[in-house]
């Protein structure tokens, strides 16, 4: 099962079977690559420019945007409100935190969170296998407090998003704060992994650092 980052919060996971799912799509302003194939599945968690750009290939895939529970054939999907801000969404809106449950893995993308979760939200994001969670700061959770709430979760894999690179000059923050509050951190030199190849009984917390997409 692949996972590939095409930048910014915008991953695909593209199943053994095939199935492709997309997450938080973005446009050409950003600066990435927009070269997103064709899906069977669109997940966006807000509805800003950055995370719900539809590239024209996908214009009649299946998209969810909201929260709730969603039963597909290859994939149990559950979305969870929850706020842009540290301000109940009074700066920034909504957003739909989802978690993505497979035969034999769990995964959830925070989209753009910018608060820690209440309680009841927390204890759905325990025993995760993946965590896909901005660090970028300005609209988001910040390096510190995203660690913080790695530490509270205690996945297996972390997988930081929506954080200054050198392709986009969009106003975030870099990956180093997050990075030194973090103890097992390892880079790799592409920007997708194979998530069954990893240890998904590890009782360790590791963080894996992608490579952007230039």
């Amino acid at each position: 099962m692949q996972l590939i980052w095409y930048g910014h919060s915008c991953f695909m996971i593209k199943t053994n079977e095939g199935k492709r799912i997309l997450i938080d799509p973005f446009n050409k302003s950003l600066g990435y690559k927009i070269d997103f194939p064709k899906c069977d599945l669109i997940t966006i968690s807000h509805s800003h420019f950055d995370h719900s750009s539809i590239n024209p290939i996908n214009n009649d895939t299946k998209v969810i945007d909201t929260y709730g529970n969603f039963n597909l054939d290859f994939l149990q999907l559950k979305g969870f409100n929850s706020f842009h801000d540290d301000y109940n969404g009074l700066k920034r809106g909504m957003n739909t935190i989802y978690i993505y449950k497979f035969n034999n893995l769990t995964l959830a993308h925070l989209g753009d969170l910018g608060h820690i979760p209440a309680q009841p939200i927390l204890d759905e994001l325990n025993s995760l296998d993946f965590l896909l969670i901005p660090i970028g700061g300005n609209f988001t959770l910040d390096g510190k407090k995203a660690a913080n709430l790695c530490k509270l979760l205690t996945p297996r894999y972390i997988i930081p998003m929506h954080y200054k690179t050198p392709v986009t000059d969009f106003a975030l923050d870099d990956c180093k704060d997050f990075i030194i509050s973090m103890k097992k951190v390892s880079k790799v030199n592409t920007n997708s992994i194979d998530l069954l190849k990893l240890d998904l009984k590890t009782k360790s917390m590791e963080t894996i650092l992608l490579q952007p997409p230039y």
